[in-house]
């Protein structure tokens, strides 16, 4: 669609003057309407008769012949002011008809103007001035008795409508098209966002597990490097194990994000670090142990979940256990997966401090979680445990979203 300059008319647009657009856009209806219509008019004017409305004078003709240029002229207005333009075509060519020779060219600069008027916008003057234009010549000459050509009223009738339905075909195609590329640029930006959402959910969760385990190792290697050497040197071991498993993945999402190939082994086509699973949870468990965590496992599964909700599980479940570490100061953490009526249900529970009274906070770690469980079509439950603390229920209907 034409768009309209800001703080001007609005029939003024600018929709058409791009840069680099074609010359003779602009000029080819003035040569055509001009070799169509001034020099007919001109031979007529000369040798033709006249109707009622004028006489056979020499400023008769040469009015007639300056109506039809001027109505040509007209039409290098048509970009600038495509609703005005229409208005002053149509005014003088119903004056040409009405007072020119009997016999003459169709208007076809008042097509040309017409169909101009529609595709750049100017739709409600477009119509008003060949309604109201047409419908005064006619009256005028049908009132008065004047003769005017059949032929030429007929031609540039025709000639008109011809120009309005192609131009509100034009205008309804560059609509159409205008629709599809906003709905293209929606789709791209949902997509882009989306994918951000996924990036950022991605890193929380290994970022924050392995940094929770170094905080709480630090501290642990600080406390006993004068009185327990060993164990404070065991606390190293285990800050080196989970930056490294922490660098592996964050690795492993770098390459997804640089490309297909990049990700995936070229032999196999298999991806080089494929995302965690529960077959992880055991090692997730046993970290917690490693910090001093009385920590429980429970599986029992029917079935084999999909790629998509193990994983799925699995980062509810690994940032269930960074809140315990990094909040609930527990001693005891239970982490148990079951399959019950078609739904698997996570649930992580400690005896810590427990949530504040009120409602739950939502930060990006509970945000992230429940994303993933609704992404599969599930929901994740969060409040106070029997234990005493924090629980975090997740359920995941089996056939979840793929």
């Amino acid at each position: 669609m034409a768009s309209v300059e800001t703080g001007s008319a609005p029939w003024m647009t600018t929709g058409d003057r791009r840069p680099g657009r074609p010359v003779w856009r602009l000029w080819a209806p003035v040569v055509v309407s001009f070799l169509v219509q001034v020099p007919a008019t001109a031979v007529l004017a000369l040798h033709g008769s006249f109707g009622p409305g004028a006489g056979a004078s020499g400023w008769s003709r040469s009015s007639a012949v300056l109506l039809a240029l001027a109505g040509v002229l007209c039409l290098l207005a048509a970009r600038r002011s495509p609703g005005p333009t229409v208005a002053a075509v149509a005014v003088l060519s119903a004056a040409a008809m009405l007072t020119g020779p009997t016999w003459g060219p169709p208007a076809v600069a008042l097509a040309f103007a017409a169909g101009s008027g529609i595709a750049r916008g100017a739709r409600g003057w477009t119509y008003a001035s060949l309604g109201v234009g047409w419908a005064l010549a006619l009256t005028v000459a049908l009132g008065l008795g004047w003769n005017v050509s059949g032929f030429r009223v007929g031609a540039t009738t025709a000639l008109v409508i011809v120009a309005v339905l192609l131009a509100e075909g034009l205008r309804t195609r560059r609509e159409q098209l205008d629709a599809d590329r906003r709905r293209q640029g929606e789709r791209r930006a949902s997509a882009a966002q989306e994918e951000r959402v996924r990036i950022a959910r991605e890193l929380h969760d290994v970022v924050a597990h392995s940094l929770a385990q170094i905080t709480v190792q630090a501290g642990m290697g600080l406390h006993l490097m004068d009185t327990q050497p060993e164990r404070a040197r065991e606390a190293l071991t285990n800050i080196k194990g989970s930056s490294k498993a922490s660098l592996d993945e964050v690795r492993g999402l770098l390459d997804v994000l640089r490309g297909a190939d990049a990700a995936q082994d070229p032999t196999t086509g298999a991806p080089r670090r494929p995302g965690p699973d529960l077959e992880a949870l055991p090692v997730l468990v046993q970290s917690l142990r490693d910090q001093g965590v009385d920590a429980v496992l429970e599986l029992r599964l029917v079935s084999t979940p999909g790629a998509a909700v193990q994983q799925a599980l699995y980062r509810i479940a690994q940032e269930s256990v960074t809140n315990v570490l990094r909040h609930a100061q527990a001693g005891r953490v239970s982490v148990e997966l079951v399959e019950v009526d078609g739904t698997y249900r996570l649930l992580v529970e400690d005896d810590g401090v427990g949530a504040p009274p009120g409602p739950a906070e939502h930060g990006n770690g509970l945000l992230g979680m429940t994303e993933r469980a609704e992404l599969l079509g599930g929901t994740l439950e969060t409040g106070r445990s029997p234990l005493g603390g924090f629980r975090v229920t997740a359920r995941v209907p089996v056939r979840g979203v793929a």
